[in-house]
């Protein structure tokens, strides 16, 4: 009788562990399918509407019609169909081969009120749409992914995004995947068209936004550039493939920079950034971010040391402007290092965070070196599809939370409260952006 007890025990032992394995457990997802999207209204009619910020109080709305002959013009007001102002902006389309793009049309809106909802139609089709534009102080909420795409996966990324509180998205490069192949960067804006439409989307290009084939076809981004305007004007910048903006009344300062645009000492996008981080404020803007796309720091075996030579070029300018955090993408995967400068922990340095796991189609990088040279900095690595949530909650904190698509959840896999070095006045915020850019001239 007591025999068959233990053995009974035993065996609800190896139960209970068998249970909590399969609960705790979480197998890594394959690629999703990629969607297509198509568009069945009138050529006349606006798709892939999008909307970016454009200035400390003004919104760029930028969509497509298949009718070259469409208006550029953007009606907008408080209430449904009650449009209170109108503005005219540009319409453009470009040729890449055989493929004739519809007209592409860039609207400036405002002034604007913060944290208000405006509804608005474009080219005044009676299509109407509306966004919330970004409130005027702390608390601000930033939703950041990479490398999207649009796949089952995507769909999920963006579905759990959509069910937060986020006031903007940040995606540092590698939007459609479209590699060419131009009708899917038509799919790629009516697929995320119900989110960038609602919320300002800031981006910047990956490598899969290049598109440009040697002799063939030499111009690279002409259709990212054509397609997603960004405020480079507004910032200084020369080019769209970097520039920066304000947020919440310009506490929150954001970069924008381009992977795979010159970035040498002698180089404008070099010059410019050096300008632009000179220019913060830190007493008045007491958060400084960037993003980019090849990630400085990786222990992941794909894309090993891409993006070195521009750590080598531009890292002691983030360091001196004693930026807060720096987001990539490239590498299909979740990593979170601690703050860092020249391959070591330093506690005045940028926190890294890799976050190039939105969805996209070639799959999760799943190796990581554990012998790496900077592994003893990274904090936490995981390839699995999310997206990151930046809460800023005042002028000392922010929380940093990282969300994995697990099954019909956003799970909460990493979280981390980051004090701000512009507000915290430990590390010298003046003196040593001073130091890093005369230093910086002298080592390149």
């Amino acid at each position: 009788m007591m025999e068959r007890s233990r053995q009974a025990q035993g065996l609800l032992l190896i139960c209970l562990l068998i249970c909590l394995r399969l609960v705790s457990a979480f197998h890594r997802p394959p690629p999703g399918r990629v969607i297509q999207t198509a568009f069945e209204k009138p050529r006349s009619h606006p798709q892939q509407v999008h909307v970016s910020v454009a200035g400390r109080d003004r919104m760029r709305v930028s969509w497509i019609t298949g009718s070259l002959h469409a208006l550029s013009l953007v009606e907008y007001g408080k209430a449904p169909g009650q449009y209170e102002a109108s503005a005219t902006g540009e319409g453009t389309s470009y040729l890449y081969f055989f493929y004739r793009s519809g007209k592409v049309h860039h609207v400036k809106i405002g002034p604007l009120e913060p944290g208000t909802v405006y509804y608005y139609r474009c080219g005044g089709i009676d299509d109407e749409f509306s966004f919330k534009t970004p409130p005027a102080t702390l608390p601000v909420e930033l939703a950041i992914v990479g490398d999207l795409g649009q796949t089952e996966w995507t769909a999920s990324t963006l579905a759990h995004i959509g069910k937060s509180s986020y006031d903007m998205l940040l995606l540092p490069g590698d939007l459609s995947y479209a590699d060419s192949q131009q009708p899917l960067w038509d799919s790629f804006g009516r697929f995320v068209q119900p989110y960038a439409s609602r919320r300002p989307w800031m981006v910047t290009a990956g490598n899969h936004e290049i598109e440009a084939i040697p002799i063939l076809y030499p111009d690279p981004f002409v259709s990212y550039n054509s397609r997603w305007r960004m405020p480079y004007e507004e910032s200084g910048s020369t080019s769209n493939l970097y520039y920066s903006f304000d947020t919440a009344g310009g506490a929150v300062h954001v970069v924008m920079l381009g992977s795979y645009a010159d970035f040498n000492s002698s180089s404008p996008q070099y010059e410019w950034l050096a300008a632009d981080l000179a220019k913060v404020d830190r007493r008045v803007t007491p958060w400084l971010f960037v993003l980019l796309h090849a990630p400085w720091y990786n222990t992941n075996a794909a894309h090993q040391g891409e993006g070195e030579s521009m750590r080598r070029a531009m890292e002691s300018l983030l360091y001196g402007a004693r930026v807060d955090a720096v987001f990539a993408g490239h590498v299909h995967a979740y990593e979170r290092f601690t703050r860092i400068y020249d391959n070591k922990a330093d506690p005045c340095g940028p926190a890294y965070v890799t976050i190039g796991d939105g969805g996209n189609r070639e799959g999760l990088a799943l190796e990581f070196d554990q012998n790496h040279r900077s592994a003893s900095l990274s904090l936490l690595r995981e390839a699995s599809f999310g997206h990151g949530e930046l809460r800023v909650a005042n002028a000392t904190h922010a929380r940093w939370t990282w969300h994995r698509n697990d099954d019909a959840y956003a799970t909460v896999r990493d979280e981390v409260w980051l004090t701000s070095l512009g507000a915290s006045g430990g590390c010298g915020v003046g003196r040593a952006a001073r130091i890093a850019r005369a230093s910086a001239k002298l080592e390149l």
